[in-house]
């Protein structure tokens, strides 16, 4: 299918939903209309990419088709299979996180859900790789922040270098992370924003290595939002040389603006 793009209202109600979602674990039982999960559909067809190279397949299946151990119970979950080419984990975090963003501002409620697998027979009917879940509904708690201050997350100070980009670097800050790890760190210039991802220590890196990988391209998509509100290009490469190195900190690819 040919790729649609957001429009400028739709990033706009995005970027606004940056400041005030929350992770929603627990969900009502009803089902949502067949129109809301065919407008969920739609919305995918026009996500933004960070590869559009990269082959991509979404699933929404029921509790039948998952195996957890973990007890997030709702009628919806969207399962995310891809090539294993490149940067897909980060292709992956990019493109969930606008549907997070998505189900937020239209009163829903989202949770990544790395603990969840596909059954044996929704693997079986796709040519990809499962890469991660996205569990979603009628939240049965509050599906949003009072304001900024009910964020858990590290103050900019210590996930950046550099005096600019503050508006941008603020949205990243706010993204959501695995066990709220937040493994990422930013350097800042004039017209460019390198980001750095923590190395996990042996026993970490065995259960988070590939989560972080997908938080990263959450970050991503919270760069790109930012970038889109204050009119700023967006464009994610990989420098021949690294621009610096950061101590237990690899990375990953620079935004220039």
């Amino acid at each position: 299918m040919e790729q649609q793009n957001l429009n400028s209202g739709l990033k706009e109600e995005l970027y606004q939903a940056i400041y005030k979602r929350k992770s929603i674990r627990k969900y009502q039982k009803e089902n949502l209309s067949e129109q809301k999960l065919t407008d969920i559909k739609n919305f995918l067809n026009k996500a933004e990419v960070l590869d559009p190279e990269i082959k991509f397949e979404t699933k929404i299946v029921n509790s039948d088709k998952v195996k957890s151990l973990l007890p997030i119970r709702s009628p919806h979950y969207l399962q995310f299979f891809s090539e294993t080419e490149g940067d897909y984990l980060l292709n992956a975090g990019f493109i969930l996180q606008q549907l997070d963003l998505y189900l937020s501002a239209n009163n829903l409620g989202g949770c990544w859900f790395g603990m969840a697998k596909p059954k044996k027979e929704i693997i079986a009917e796709s040519d990809l790789e499962y890469v991660i879940t996205l569990v979603f509904g009628k939240p049965a708690e509050l599906s949003q922040r009072d304001s900024i201050e009910d964020f858990d997350r590290k103050p900019l100070s210590e996930i950046k270098e550099g005096e600019n980009h503050y508006d941008l670097l603020e949205a990243a800050r706010l993204a959501p992370s695995a066990t709220n790890g937040q493994p990422w760190y930013f350097i800042s210039a004039k017209d460019q924003i390198h980001l750095y991802q923590l190395e996990p220590n042996f026993i970490k890196k065995f259960f988070y290595e590939k989560m972080n990988k997908i938080d990263m391209g959450i970050a991503l998509a919270h760069l790109w939002l930012a970038a889109e509100e204050h009119n700023k290009n967006f464009r994610f490469e990989k420098l021949s040389e690294r621009p610096a190195e950061i101590e237990d900190y690899n990375y990953l690819g620079t935004v220039k603006l």
